[in-house]
């Protein structure tokens, strides 16, 4: 185990061991490589680490005797570059990429062991005489094809014609939803295609081992007389979207996609959206071609476009131009491989010094393929079934953190049935543990534990009432759970934190959670508990208890829409000479002491408000008449944090 299946990745410096079902695929194609000539394929679920997977079998196949070379056939460019990217970051240079048909032919002519190239690029050399008699020593050589995505471009000619054209291959497949009779295209199954499953893996134990999340599954109404396509109804979805952004996204920690049914509909999405001034980021992405519903057959060759003179191309050019301004980049529908990858890091949120893309229209792009822990949301307005729905929904549910509990998908058409029919084909039978309880379940749920806890602690009275460590613990574990199911509860869309059903009104959580927060705070450089009153010391036993063991889960309690630069904001709107202006003064150091991460900065704003506001009333006033006050205020509180930390240090 330690010298074939732990991988250094060098982009999060970290080792990483392969898992159970990895190291179980891995073995299984080895063994067919080296005791037989069959093919196969490997059913590991959408998010279950199947780049990982393919890398170690691509490598390890690769050094075994026999074996000339590996291809790892991906069916996109844009897959080309992800997968390149991602075995880069296992091990530089461990493979070779082709960025066009003739760069294929020469790789596979060299001494290159590992090749990422196109389905279509491989096509080309095997179909086009000028490269495929340049193939002619290589067609017999010993040559193990892994296909990424088997489900998708394996079903037509482009595979028929590079599995006829080498003579001594082997071909493998790995798949998160296998292509079965239900779901059939030409009737061809990928069992046909590739022989028979090595391993499986399937979302629902995907799910239990915790390796990735469920569903939440929402369908909106809205006006139900007006069909889909509707001018009124588009402009109705995307007011929806705008005003649920934030509650779903989590006050843009996370992003969205928003996938639609064809190029003409995103077109006319894209410009409803900018009409009504958004407050988020917004971009849009698709590949054009004389049939807007589809790609052309220079997709995935790394060649630009067949036409560029359809309609599609001047309205790609405008939603670029909308982006270069917004990003402050310079690129074009001639560059639009750079503009795609662009995209793709924003969406990603890797990087703290890349302004983020916060909803990204698409009709067929990031649907598949696009691996992102900060997408937790979808939205749907297309007909999606089978595996495109399942490959579609799966973009959401990688997991991150406690907030990101799920993927988060909205749909704006009724695929209930649709939903019900993949789950159960691509997890043999049942949406248990993958779909999410409907919303009132989830309610009931709450108010329940809202009941049991208010039956213990009525009020904060109560709280502060508690003398013993012990009794702290259990207030803190009781809340703890109240703070789980309410982040929960509140990304669902029929959520209102006025429902009297809840149990506990808004306003009694929060000043629980002062007083959670408080107990945090207190017992923050505590190592030991308190049990009858007396402290134990380190080395006492059961009956200690270290209150440094226990999760208080305080990201569920932070908001990023509540930072340093929305205070700023709430400073510079108060006016010291209101009568409301106490009250004004107060709501801002409550806003932070009620932030997770906010609190410990109270005391500093308390002090920069009173220096600023307090004993500077009229030059408070005239300094907001300028037209920087702003710049000047945040200024004002960064010359303050240094002269704070000055006096700290003397």
């Amino acid at each position: 185990m330690i010298s074939k299946y732990i991988v250094l990745h060098e982009g999060d410096k970290c080792l990483m061991v392969l898992r159970p079902y990895q190291f179980y695929a891995v073995e299984e194609i080895l063994d067919k490589v080296q005791n037989s000539t069959d093919n196969g394929f490997i059913w590991h679920t959408t998010g279950a680490g199947k780049t990982l997977t393919s890398f170690k079998a691509a490598q390890l196949v690769s050094e075994l005797d026999g074996v000339d070379k590996v291809m790892f056939v991906v069916d996109r460019h844009d897959l080309d570059t992800q997968t390149q990217s991602e075995y880069e970051a296992f091990e530089p240079g461990a493979v070779d990429s082709t960025d066009n048909t003739d760069e294929l032919t020469k790789k596979l002519s060299s001494d290159s062991k590992i090749i990422i190239t196109t389905i279509q690029k491989l096509n080309a050399a095997v179909t086009k005489q000028w490269y495929s008699k340049r193939l002619d020593e290589v067609r017999k050589s010993r040559i193990i094809m892994i296909f990424d995505e088997c489900h998708r471009s394996h079903f037509g000619e482009s595979h028929k014609n590079i599995v006829n054209f080498f003579t001594n291959t082997q071909i493998f497949g790995f798949t998160g939803t296998p292509i079965f009779k239900e779901n059939s295209k030409n009737d061809r199954t990928t069992e046909e295609i590739f022989d028979k499953c090595l391993h499986k893996y399937l979302i629902k134990d995907a799910i239990a081992d915790e390796n990735v999340l469920g569903f939440l599954v929402e369908y909106y109404h809205g006006n139900e007389e007006v069909s889909p396509g509707q001018e009124s109804r588009m402009h109705e979805i995307a007011k929806f979207i705008l005003n649920n952004f934030s509650k779903s996204t989590f006050d843009g920690e996370f992003d969205a996609l928003f996938a639609v049914q064809n190029v003409p509909m995103l077109i006319r999405y894209y410009k409803i959206f900018k009409a009504l001034n958004p407050k988020i980021s917004i971009g849009a992405i698709f590949t054009y071609s004389s049939n807007p519903n589809e790609d052309d057959e220079l997709t995935g060759m790394n060649s630009g476009f067949v036409s560029e003179s359809v309609p599609e191309a001047d309205d790609m050019q405008e939603i670029i131009n909308d982006y270069n301004q917004m990003f402050g980049t310079n690129f074009s529908i001639e560059n639009f491989r750079a503009y795609y990858d662009d995209v793709n890091l924003r969406l990603k949120k890797k990087k703290t010094d890349m302004k983020p893309l916060d909803l990204c229209l698409v009709v067929g792009m990031f649907l598949t393929g696009f691996d992102s822990k900060k997408l937790n949301t979808l939205y749907v307005d297309k007909n999606l079934e089978y595996h495109g729905l399942l490959q579609a929904f799966s973009r959401t549910n990688r997991v991150f953190n406690e907030r990101k509990r799920f993927g988060k998908i909205v749909c704006f058409r009724d695929l209930k049935s649709n939903v019900d029919e993949s789950i159960k084909l691509f997890s043999n039978g049942g949406t248990g543990t993958i779909i999410r309880e409907a919303f009132e379940v989830v309610k009931k749920e709450y108010a329940d534990i809202a009941k049991d806890f208010l039956a213990k602690y009525p009020d904060t009275a109560a709280v502060d009432a508690l003398k013993t460590e012990p009794e702290k613990r259990d207030f803190i574990l009781a809340f703890r759970e109240l703070i789980k199911k309410h982040a929960e509860i509140q990304i669902y869309e029929d959520y209102s934190e006025d429902d009297p059903e809840l149990g506990i009104s808004e306003q009694q959580y929060n000043d629980f959670r002062s007083k959670y927060l408080d107990i945090h705070d207190t017992f923050l450089d505590s190592t030991t508990v308190t049990v009858g009153g007396t402290s134990t010391e380190d080395n006492s036993t059961e009956d200690e208890i270290g209150l440094e063991d226990i999760d208080f889960c305080l990201e569920l309690l932070h908001s990023d829409i509540i930072n340093v630069a929305y205070i700023l904001e709430l400073i510079a709107e108060l006016n010291p000479f209101s009568e409301n202006y106490e009250e004004q003064r107060r709501h801002i150091i409550d806003t932070m002491i009620k932030d997770a991460e906010l609190r410990s900065k109270s005391q500093l704003i308390d002090g920069f408000i009173r220096q600023n506001v307090d004993e500077d009333k009229e030059g408070f006033v005239e300094r907001k008449k300028k037209a920087d006050g702003s710049v000047d205020l945040e200024e004002r509180l960064n010359q303050y944090i240094r002269q704070e930390k000055g006096k700290a240090i003397d």
